[in-house]
């Protein structure tokens, strides 16, 4: 009786929905946090308001005729930005500059009827490692998200740290460099201004239009057009060996590795895991971080302290939307 109860939970999915800067990507989780279907579509980020909407909903629309859809019997969305996921309004987010104290939650359970959820991106990632991934046998872990931006979130415990609104533990707009440049956030120096996807990207144009005969490998994978080149072309050209390339990486992974410095001597998790879509790309160059933590870290333990790569991979807030649902009771049984 007891196999056959699970059986029927497992069966039960959650419509996972993580919205990017650039993307939405969908799936369909099970209760064991199996992503058994996926699919992604393009983010109209810089349109009005209903633009973004629509470009969410035909991405949720893409999966619904697959045939394990009638089982879905809930929504989990995530975000970047400040998130309040009680009322399930997005406050404000940097990479999504079309939404503003939108009440995206209750659009979308409008539209579908399902029940909806709505929290940050970081803060779904974390909940996603925490239950089923890398941070399973972890009780506190700092989770980090490099991607457009840098989005972070802690889990003690089980339980994430939302703060009091529900926007706290925006860690990728910690300052590190009083006179660095500005960020999108509107402030200097934050980490996502040295170490994000954008930022490496931006880095790279900056130098290549310095050089003004390079023959870096840059702007060979880019077609000989700086403006087409992105993180993964930097990340590309680095894994054949160009010095640009590798120099701009390494510049980011020192960066990262002040900032990680400082979030051990406040925090001192018992973990640190990297997501998001250039996660892996810095964690390759995790030895030289953790000789940078040496110098930035004073706390005797830093050393001890694992930075893993996510289970989910690029995946891990599509799998924490759906984490939001965790409990079966909190499902639907019709």
């Amino acid at each position: 009786m007891k196999n056959r109860s699970r059986s029927r939970s497992a069966q039960k999915l959650v419509l996972g929905v993580d919205i990017g800067g650039t993307k939405v990507a969908v799936g369909l989780v099970n209760l064991r946090g199996q992503i058994v279907h996926a699919g992604r579509a393009p983010m109209m980020a810089r349109g009005s308001a209903e633009e973004g909407l629509r470009a969410v909903l035909t991405a949720m629309d893409g999966v619904m005729p697959h045939a394990r859809a009638a089982r879905v019997r809930a929504i989990g969305v995530c975000a970047p930005g400040w998130v309040e996921s009680q009322r399930g309004v997005l406050l404000s987010a940097t990479n999504l500059p079309c939404w503003r104290n939108f009440p995206l939650a209750q659009k979308i359970e409008k539209h579908y009827g399902w029940p909806t959820r709505l929290t940050n991106d970081a803060s779904a990632a974390a909940l996603a490692e925490a239950k089923w991934g890398a941070g399973a046998k972890y009780e506190s872990i700092f989770y980090v998200s490099l991607g457009t931006g840098i989005g972070t979130a802690m889990v003690r415990e089980a339980e994430i740290y939302h703060g009091r609104p529900g926007g706290g533990c925006e860690g990728g707009h910690m300052t590190i460099n009083l006179s660095g440049p500005l960020c999108g956030c509107g402030k200097r120096g934050c980490v996502e201004a040295y170490a994000s996807g954008t930022a490496i990207s931006t880095r790279a144009r900056r130098l290549l239009r310095q050089m003004r005969h390079s023959t870096s490998q840059i702007l060979k994978l880019a077609g000989g057009n700086i403006s087409n080149v992105t993180a993964e072309t930097v990340n590309k050209a680095a894994r054949s060996g160009d010095q640009l390339a590798m120099q701009i990486l390494q510049e980011a992974a020192d960066h990262l590795a002040i900032w990680l410095g400082n979030i051990i001597d406040l925090l001192e998790p018992e973990v640190i895991i990297v997501g998001g879509g250039i996660g892996r790309v810095m964690t390759s160059y995790r030895t030289r971080m953790r000789r940078t933590l040496a110098t930035w870290a004073i706390n005797p333990g830093a050393h001890r302290v694992p930075i893993l790569n996510a289970r989910y991979g690029t995946q891990s807030a599509l799998a924490g939307g759906a984490a939001q649902w965790l409990a079966p009771s909190r499902l639907r049984n019709d």
